[in-house]
């Protein structure tokens, strides 16, 4: 069968991360996305590397799959008419410009949406079109710390630690995938499309889920665990003898009687200081300055087949190349290969979204720079040859 949003077509204006990603998804889940970009440059991060596979940046690669790309000037009254086309045919338009700037262009909501009344329209920010930040500069750094993210991330005695993916963009593009399709929803009902209004902040705030809670009931501000838990322990990562390191979730009182027995610690199962986890919360200082210790003792794979044989929950902390090697994910189909027409065979991560009727498609490789141009003004808005050249020449594509 089709995939999910066959029939839905994108008119995407964004670039560089959080918008890309966005429409990534909705391409993968079958629908088609005409990305927009600047003659002669492109999206921003087709420039950003090294690495590059013949000339392509690898970091736009990542996020541009199932994509079309046209060139296209909208600096120029004809790049906006191309543009006023496309909306007219698009079920969805996404956008990532800084507040006012798609005003300035003439690809506004309210320009667009006279021109189609059931297109969705999306913008992503990084604070909103509201609210006293709404002008700011914002980079996912910037937001990491503002969100919250930073503030929890680190060891104790050490500055903060910022994610190692631009995460607040990703959580921003996720949020306006889920938006979108809800609004295709609605319209479904109404006939009627509607503004989005998606701010990085926002969607970074929002994650702080159990760790706001924990703040709301009891004022204290939580601090930075490294890899700790609040709630929980032992529920961290630990580093064996070899030098590598896992993850150990002792997530209730039945694993940590499992986990003694595993680890030869049968003494401390019912010590009154670690019985249940209320204890071991109370007394971690205690504990795991011995767990420590103890797990210096084997190497980290030994380890994880004792916790394994145990049904102790526990797994490795992997390097990349560990990740894209591990038969769980090679299984899932989390390593593709594609070919691109420049880059030749590129490697790409899989959809982790799995349908058992409407599977997502991944066939488009990501697009080079106007790849598509020609091919969407003829046969979506009907330009000639001509018409098409001559554009080319006064620089509107």
């Amino acid at each position: 069968m089709s995939p999910p949003l066959k029939g839905i077509r994108v008119l995407d204006l964004s670039r560089i991360l959080t918008g890309p990603f966005c429409t990534m998804i909705l391409g993968d889940l079958g629908a088609e996305v005409i990305k927009v970009e600047i003659p002669g440059r492109g999206d921003d991060t087709r420039s950003w590397g090294p690495p590059f596979l013949n000339g392509e940046a690898a970091y736009f690669l990542s996020v541009n799959r199932n994509k079309k790309s046209i060139t296209v000037n909208l600096k120029t009254e004809k790049g906006r008419e191309i543009v006023y086309k496309l909306a007219e045919k698009s079920d969805v338009l996404i956008e990532n410009f800084a507040p006012g700037v798609a005003e300035r262009l003439g690809v506004d909501y309210n320009t667009i949406s006279k021109i189609n009344p059931r297109i969705v329209y999306c913008s992503i920010t990084g604070f909103g079109q509201t609210g006293p930040y709404r002008n700011r500069v914002a980079y996912d750094i910037i937001l990491q710390g503002m969100g919250g993210f930073m503030g929890i991330t680190g060891e104790p005695d050490r500055p903060p630690v910022r994610i190692g993916v631009a995460i607040t963009d990703l959580i921003a593009g996720m949020y306006a995938a889920v938006a979108i399709l809800s609004a295709l929803r609605v319209r479904e009902q109404t006939g009627r499309g509607q503004y989005i209004d998606i701010a990085l902040l926002d969607s970074t705030v929002s994650f702080m889920t159990y760790m706001a809670a924990n703040y709301f009931a009891t004022g204290r501000v939580p601090p930075r665990m490294g890899s700790a838990h609040p709630n929980i322990v032992p529920y961290q990562c630990f580093k064996a003898g070899d030098g590598k390191y896992f993850t150990l979730a002792v997530a209730n009182d039945r694993i940590w009687q499992s986990f003694c027995k595993a680890v030869g610690l049968e003494h401390l199962a019912d010590d009154p200081r670690f019985k249940t986890n209320p204890d071991r919360v109370k007394n971690r200082s205690q504990l795991i300055p011995m767990l420590e210790k103890l797990f210096l003792e084997k190497p980290r794979d030994e380890w994880l087949r004792i916790l394994e044989e145990n049904r102790v929950p526990a797994g490795p902390v992997y390097t990349m190349d560990e990740i894209f090697s591990d038969p769980q994910v090679l299984h899932r189909e989390m390593l593709i290969e594609m070919d691109h027409p420049k880059a030749g065979k590129i490697k790409q991560i899989g959809t982790p979204m799995k349908f058992s009727q409407t599977p997502c498609e991944i066939k488009l490789p990501p697009p080079t720079l106007g790849q598509h141009t020609e091919e969407v003004l003829k046969e979506l808005l009907g330009y000639s040859q001509e018409e098409i050249a001559k554009l080319r020449e006064e620089g509107v594509i």
